[in-house]
């Protein structure tokens, strides 16, 4: 990865409040043949849990989209989400640690898919399934 486009995606998670806010970790980004790839985590807190004393899924989502994101950007081209959607596999509960890992799996022309994954840290256990859609904006 060369370091604008190190730079790029740096500034971007700096500007990112939702994820700040949230706790959300970037442990890592980088680029592996012209694809990005990035790991972040968060722990689920008291205000995440919904009525049935699970992390509610939308949590999730932000979670899985975050690393979307940096995943998607980790090559230094300006990307938005054109789409997403998630299977929820199993539950976050109180006090676990997620961790979600990003790569892109395709790049054709403007467009992209980038699967995640979110597992929990303490046994590994697949929470979700994040598939996003991509779509790199002209330069301005």
């Amino acid at each position: 990865m060369t370091d604008d486009a190190l730079e790029h995606v740096r500034r971007m998670w700096d500007a990112d409040g939702a994820s700040q806010a949230l706790g959300i970790e970037l442990l890592d980004v980088g680029v592996d043949e012209g694809l990005g790839h990035a790991t972040t985590r968060m722990t689920v807190t008291d205000t995440q849990v919904n009525g049935h004393a699970i992390q509610h899924g939308g949590y999730i989502f932000t979670l899985a989209d975050s690393t979307f994101a940096l995943a998607c950007n980790a090559t230094g081209h300006t990307t938005v989400a054109s789409g997403a959607e998630i299977n929820f596999i199993s539950s976050g509960r109180l006090g676990d640690t997620l961790v979600a890992t990003g790569h892109e799996r395709a790049r054709y022309g403007r467009n992209g898919i980038t699967d995640v994954t979110v597992t929990r840290q303490s046994d590994g256990g697949v929470v979700a399934e994040f598939r996003g859609r991509s779509r790199t904006l002209p330069p301005r």
